[in-house]
């Protein structure tokens, strides 16, 4: 099966600007690919270069060097209108779910947002919010709510639904379980393994706990000091 996303001897590096030694940090010759339907667990310590990698495949940074093909398109030095397609098949999901959110705007408004661009008619975007929200387990009444009106676990479903309303190919969760406790841990990976089984979505799950990744992630990646150090 062909890789929703591959990425080849991926580099980008920093200046240090702490401590006596100076010299550099970021990451170095990172190389993976994830499948249709696959989640990967990507596991380390803080700093280690997990986030670097994310805003990486995802555009959100330039790469020093090395590759990213997305549903085989090579988008590594894509620029300016190009770059929308990459946002539509590769999502990014934050740690902070509340924070996502705009807090003047209630979260029906903006899990329709990606609609809008889209020129979706008005009915067909309530009915698509409502599907939305239902596929990651909220009623319809949360999409009235606004941001501080809702739980973290409420809102991180709500980002989740927002990032389906793209139409993605890959979802990239980054620690998007840190701030929540354990019982809605359990659940927000429970519904992200359901929905890449279900849409056939590729996943990058990034994690510092790798008892988190158990029965979700078919692969796990370990990172440290910038590289995969495991690479199965």
């Amino acid at each position: 099966m062909e890789s929703v996303i591959e990425v080849t001897n991926l580099r980008k590096f920093y200046a240090a600007r702490f401590g006596k030694m100076g010299g550099t940090r970021g990451i170095r010759d990172v190389s993976f690919s994830i499948r249709a339907g696959e989640c990967v667990g990507l596991v380390g310590a803080s700093g280690c270069g997990k986030s670097t990698t994310a805003r990486l495949i995802l555009r959100l940074l330039e790469p020093d060097a090395g590759t990213i093909h997305l549903m085989g398109r090579d988008v590594t030095h894509v620029r300016g209108t190009e770059l929308r397609a990459v946002y539509d098949a590769a999502q990014l999901i934050f740690q902070q779910p509340r924070e996502s959110f705009d807090p003047r705007r209630t979260l029906g408004w903006s899990v329709a947002e990606p609609l809008c661009t889209r020129s979706v008619a008005s009915e067909e975007r309530i009915r698509r919010v409502r599907s939305l929200l239902h596929e990651v387990g909220l009623g319809e009444e949360i999409a009235l709510r606004y941001p501080h009106e809702a739980s973290g676990g409420e809102c991180q479903r709500a980002a989740l639904a927002r990032a389906l309303a793209a139409g993605p190919r890959l979802l990239v969760c980054d620690e998007i379980t840190s701030a929540l406790d354990t019982i809605m841990q359990v659940q927000i990976v429970q519904i992200v393994k359901d929905l890449c089984r279900k849409k056939g979505l590729a996943c990058l799950f990034i994690t510092h706990d790798r008892a988190l990744l158990e029965g979700l992630a078919e692969r796990i990646l370990q990172m440290e000091d910038g590289r995969i150090a495991v690479q199965p």
